[in-house]
């Protein structure tokens, strides 16, 4: 009897291998029919546009743009190994209340941030730009204070972030801002609060208003001074998180969460059909994987039946639909839903 079970348990064990092999098989198979179109090119373009699918491509107006500055851009590292952050689970009696469609833009006007596109410049600070821009439009939201925290502060003083224009971990940037605080700063260029972004604006794989994005830009200086002729000292223009979460992976989860305490940091895969986004809801179909990019999702919505995410980029208004996209919802689509982090200030 003994050796009957061992057999059947052996022939169980061989069944379920060689189902685990036809499924990677089928994987691979339907991987290698679909083009791996080169980005930027016409034929990728010409490729999504045919598929009438759910999104629309555009042409750049740059024959080439070298992959190493596309790759760094997207500057999202993993979190250590083992690292294990607390997850909000928001009550499921609340998914009652979601609406069809929900834009922070609209549900919070007199927050300025809400409605603003950053510029990370030719710099991996992807990570920090996520964070400071649903910190500070949280601010707005739950202080009633109309704060612009600094991208570069975050960038080039959080160490345990991970490398600063070379990628980070979103994660570590929300905890860092619970643990050290973050000063105020505006955009590049502007002289706005106590350390505005060193990074010049540039125009990201598209020919708009702006430069293109050159060489790779180094990290900025870590330094604990604000600007001259900003009158608050730097220690009192710290501005500390009270807590900070990862939000559980289900779209439920995550809109109850936007709708209750405003736009969360997410990190996604950016493929090469990515780069050419124009308008529609954004699936990948074709090209590359370029590394993991972080972004603020502010909303969601459906357009002609397909649910997607509202999701501000930082690329400048001359990229996408005026610097946001929209992104397949509800089935985690490039991973946009498994790693969404967030706080409270």
């Amino acid at each position: 009897m003994m050796k009957l079970i061992l057999v059947g348990l052996a022939l169980a064990v061989v069944s379920q291998a060689d189902a685990h092999i036809r499924h990677a098989n089928q994987r691979m198979s339907s991987q290698k029919a679909v083009p791996a179109h080169k980005p930027f090119s016409t034929q990728l373009i010409e490729y999504v546009n045919e598929l009438n699918s759910t999104w629309t491509a555009g042409r750049s107006y740059l024959d080439y743009v070298p992959l190493h500055q596309v790759k760094r851009m997207c500057g999202v590292i993993p979190a250590a190994h083992g690292t294990k952050r607390r997850e909000m689970i928001h009550d499921k009696k609340n998914y009652k209340d979601l609406p069809k469609s929900f834009d922070a833009r609209v549900q919070w006007p007199a927050c300025p941030t809400i409605q603003e596109v950053r510029d990370q410049g030719a710099c991996g600070s992807c990570w920090a730009f996520g964070a400071v821009e649903a910190m500070s439009d949280r601010y707005c939201i739950h202080n009633n204070q109309q704060v612009h925290l600094s991208a570069n502060d975050l960038t080039a003083c959080c160490s345990s972030c991970g490398f600063g224009c070379d990628g980070g971990d979103p994660g570590s940037a929300w905890d860092y801002w619970v643990a050290t605080g973050l000063v105020t700063g505006g955009q590049y260029n502007t002289n706005q609060g106590c350390e505005p972004y060193t990074i010049q604006a540039c125009d990201h794989h598209v020919v708009g208003k702006k430069p293109p994005c050159g060489a790779d830009e180094p990290t900025p200086q870590c330094v604990s001074t604000c600007e001259a002729g900003y009158n608050v000292s730097w220690t009192n223009d710290k501005h500390f998180g009270k807590t900070s979460y990862a939000v559980n992976a289900d779209p439920m989860q995550i809109m109850t969460e936007i709708m209750t305490n405003g736009p969360v940091e997410a990190a996604f895969t950016v493929y090469a059909d990515f780069l050419s986004y124009k308008s529609g809801v954004y699936q990948h179909v074709t090209g590359q994987e370029l590394g993991g990019h972080a972004v603020r999702i502010l909303g969601w919505g459906e357009d002609n039946g397909t649910p997607y995410w509202l999701v501000a980029n930082s690329w400048n208004p001359d990229w996408g639909n005026m610097g946001f996209f929209n992104i397949l919802r509800g089935s985690d689509e490039c991973g946009i839903e498994d790693g969404i982090v967030a706080g409270l200030p």
